[in-house]
Protein backbone atom coordinates (compact mmCIF):
# COMPACT_ATOMS: atom_id res chain seq x y z
CA UNK A 1 0.00 0.00 0.00
CA UNK A 2 1.26 3.48 -1.19
CA UNK A 3 1.59 5.52 1.77
CA UNK A 4 2.51 9.47 1.93
CA UNK A 5 3.09 11.45 5.28
CA UNK A 6 3.78 15.09 4.90
CA UNK A 7 5.43 16.97 7.65
CA UNK A 8 7.14 20.22 8.77
CA UNK A 9 4.61 22.93 8.18
CA UNK A 10 3.72 25.49 11.20
CA UNK A 11 3.73 29.03 11.95
CA UNK A 12 6.83 31.59 10.10
CA UNK A 13 7.05 35.17 10.39
CA UNK A 14 6.67 36.49 6.70
CA UNK A 15 10.72 36.59 5.30
CA UNK A 16 11.12 33.00 7.10
CA UNK A 17 11.76 29.59 5.53
CA UNK A 18 10.25 26.36 6.60
CA UNK A 19 11.03 22.92 4.86
CA UNK A 20 8.30 19.97 4.13
CA UNK A 21 8.43 16.73 3.98
CA UNK A 22 7.02 13.81 2.32
CA UNK A 23 8.01 10.34 3.23
CA UNK A 24 6.48 7.85 1.30
CA UNK A 25 6.57 3.96 1.46
CA UNK A 26 4.58 1.15 -0.44
CA UNK A 27 6.08 2.75 -3.41
CA UNK A 28 7.19 -0.19 -5.81
CA UNK A 29 7.06 1.73 -9.68
CA UNK A 30 10.48 2.63 -11.14
CA UNK A 31 9.51 5.71 -12.33
CA UNK A 32 7.19 8.17 -10.95
CA UNK A 33 6.95 12.00 -9.74
CA UNK A 34 6.21 13.94 -6.65
CA UNK A 35 4.46 16.79 -6.67
CA UNK A 36 4.02 19.51 -3.56
CA UNK A 37 0.61 21.49 -4.08
CA UNK A 38 -0.99 23.73 -1.65
CA UNK A 39 -4.81 24.86 -0.92
CA UNK A 40 -5.86 27.90 0.79
CA UNK A 41 -9.21 28.45 2.19
CA UNK A 42 -11.45 29.29 -0.56
CA UNK A 43 -9.42 28.78 -3.58
CA UNK A 44 -8.52 25.69 -5.61
CA UNK A 45 -5.60 23.45 -5.32
CA UNK A 46 -2.45 24.89 -6.70
CA UNK A 47 -0.12 23.15 -8.55
CA UNK A 48 3.86 24.18 -6.33
CA UNK A 49 6.39 22.19 -7.27
CA UNK A 50 7.20 18.47 -8.75
CA UNK A 51 10.06 16.13 -8.98
CA UNK A 52 10.74 13.17 -11.29
CA UNK A 53 12.27 10.25 -9.92
CA UNK A 54 13.61 9.07 -13.19
CA UNK A 55 16.13 11.93 -13.88
CA UNK A 56 15.55 13.84 -10.90
CA UNK A 57 14.11 17.10 -13.13
CA UNK A 58 12.51 19.72 -11.25
CA UNK A 59 9.22 21.91 -11.71
CA UNK A 60 8.05 25.12 -10.53
CA UNK A 61 4.92 27.19 -10.26
CA UNK A 62 6.01 30.62 -11.27
CA UNK A 63 4.61 32.19 -7.89
CA UNK A 64 7.42 30.19 -5.96
CA UNK A 65 10.07 29.63 -8.29
CA UNK A 66 13.21 31.17 -7.06
CA UNK A 67 12.36 30.77 -3.72
CA UNK A 68 11.41 27.06 -3.23
CA UNK A 69 13.27 24.44 -3.88
CA UNK A 70 12.47 20.38 -4.31
CA UNK A 71 14.69 18.01 -3.64
CA UNK A 72 14.77 14.15 -3.25
CA UNK A 73 17.37 11.78 -0.90
CA UNK A 74 15.88 8.50 -2.16
CA UNK A 75 17.62 6.43 0.54
CA UNK A 76 14.97 7.98 2.83
CA UNK A 77 12.33 7.63 0.15
CA UNK A 78 11.52 11.36 1.32
CA UNK A 79 10.85 14.55 -0.71
CA UNK A 80 11.77 17.89 0.47
CA UNK A 81 9.95 21.38 0.01
CA UNK A 82 12.40 24.35 1.03
CA UNK A 83 10.22 27.26 1.11
CA UNK A 84 12.39 30.62 1.72
CA UNK A 85 11.21 34.22 1.81
CA UNK A 86 7.91 33.25 2.60
CA UNK A 87 4.65 35.86 2.58
CA UNK A 88 1.51 35.53 3.95
CA UNK A 89 -0.04 34.92 0.36
CA UNK A 90 1.95 31.41 1.15
CA UNK A 91 -0.13 30.45 3.55
CA UNK A 92 -1.92 27.36 2.64
CA UNK A 93 -2.21 23.25 3.87
CA UNK A 94 0.80 22.09 1.55
CA UNK A 95 0.00 18.50 0.22
CA UNK A 96 2.72 16.26 -1.87
CA UNK A 97 0.91 13.79 -3.96
CA UNK A 98 2.68 10.99 -6.55
CA UNK A 99 1.75 10.17 -9.55
CA UNK A 100 3.02 7.40 -11.69
CA UNK A 101 0.28 8.46 -14.96
CA UNK A 102 2.06 7.75 -18.54
CA UNK A 103 0.92 10.83 -19.74
CA UNK A 104 2.12 13.15 -16.27
CA UNK A 105 5.32 11.69 -16.86
CA UNK A 106 5.97 12.37 -20.71
CA UNK A 107 4.37 16.04 -20.28
CA UNK A 108 5.72 16.74 -16.48
CA UNK A 109 6.43 20.31 -17.37
CA UNK A 110 3.11 21.29 -18.60
CA UNK A 111 0.66 19.04 -16.73
CA UNK A 112 2.46 18.79 -12.97
CA UNK A 113 0.06 21.36 -11.52
CA UNK A 114 -2.92 19.67 -12.78
CA UNK A 115 -3.45 17.72 -9.29
CA UNK A 116 -5.95 15.08 -11.79
CA UNK A 117 -3.01 13.56 -12.25
CA UNK A 118 -1.75 12.47 -9.12
CA UNK A 119 -3.18 8.84 -7.96
CA UNK A 120 -2.04 9.04 -4.39
CA UNK A 121 -2.03 12.42 -1.68
CA UNK A 122 -0.55 12.93 2.02
CA UNK A 123 -2.63 14.30 4.75
CA UNK A 124 -1.34 17.56 4.07
CA UNK A 125 0.24 20.43 6.29
CA UNK A 126 -0.46 23.36 7.36
CA UNK A 127 2.11 26.57 6.92
CA UNK A 128 0.70 29.57 7.88
CA UNK A 129 2.92 33.33 7.52
CA UNK A 130 2.70 36.11 9.57
CA UNK A 131 2.84 39.42 8.60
Amino acid sequence: EVQLVDSGGGLVQAGGSLRLSCAASGFTFDDYAIGWFRQAPGKEREGVSCISSSDGSTYYADSVKGRFTISSDNAKNTVYLQMNSLSPEDTAVYYCGASVSSVLLLGLGVLFTESRWYGFWGQGAQVTVAS
